[in-house]
């Protein structure tokens, strides 16, 4: 059984990847066949359910795993693809997605760039409070698919997909960057640290960061560059799909402070 909703991201990403990689070794069907935009639309709407309430943007409907879904408790060797953060709706990204919706100000008339974007929530909420430009930017070929969907799904015209590594490239000019859930990994909050302090000295870039608190961003050195906009407590199945986590929070970057 996959459980998918009693594994963090780290034991998430090493259960799948072991699997996957026994399963990539012996199967060459799936590296050919499931590439395809219009295999993977079927394949995320046959496999997930449309999602509204029981978080905390209820406004915004989303395609993600539920108990109701076969993967939830299916055989891991039967799932195609990489691992499937993009179906899962993190409490940093809730967060992120409610403060923005919360405060339209924020988004509206901007270009915004939504970093490691999952299942597209927060690229969706700024566009929903009239940015000019979303990109929606995952390393996933099969989030970016999932995003797109979940825009179609809130009657929004699709954004603009980058499914490149943009993190420790040249960056691009984004008057506010997004970034959801990305610190649960110690040395990509490092390499995170750098990049964004980059963005910020050479495009004035406002960054705004959702996390629930976990101990690789609160031990982190850029902890002590933050100043939290808003906390908001979890409801009551977000706190029980995420180890009994409690409150998510929005920060914004100050490398200044």
């Amino acid at each position: 059984m996959i459980m998918l909703r009693l594994l963090t991201p780290q034991r998430l990403t090493r259960y799948v990847k072991d699997c996957f990689k026994s399963l990539k070794q012996t199967d060459k069907f799936f590296s050919n066949s499931c590439q395809s935009d219009e295999y993977i639309r079927r394949f995320i709407s046959e496999n997930t359910q449309i999602v509204g309430g029981q978080s905390l943007t209820p406004d915004i409907n989303l395609r993600l795993f539920t108990s109701s879904c076969r993967f939830w408790f299916e055989r891991p060797e039967l799932w195609p693809f990489d691992d499937p953060y993009w179906a899962i709706y993190w409490p940093g990204g809730q967060a992120l997605s409610r403060y923005l919706l919360d405060n339209p100000a924020v988004c509206r008339g901007n270009t915004v760039l939504d970093l490691g974007s999952g299942c597209g929530a927060s690229a969706i909420a700024a566009k929903l409070c009239g940015a000019a430009h979303v990109v929606a930017n995952d390393i996933d070929t099969v989030a970016a698919v999932a995003t797109r969907m979940n825009f179609e799904l809130n009657g929004l015209e699709p954004p603009v997909c980058v499914t490149d590594n943009m993190i420790d490239s040249e960056p691009e000019s984004f008057d506010l960057i997004l970034l959801g859930d990305m610190f649960y990994d110690e040395a990509l909050a490092t390499t995170l640290h750098s990049w964004l302090d980059h963005c910020i000295k050479t495009h004035g870039s406002q960054v705004l960061i959702g996390d629930p608190g976990r101990a690789q961003f609160e031990e982190h050195g850029i902890r002590r560059l933050l100043h939290q906009l808003a906390q908001f407590e979890l409801p009551e199945s977000v706190r029980e799909e995420n180890y009994g986590l409690t409150c998510s929070s929005v920060w914004r970057y100050h490398p200044e402070l």
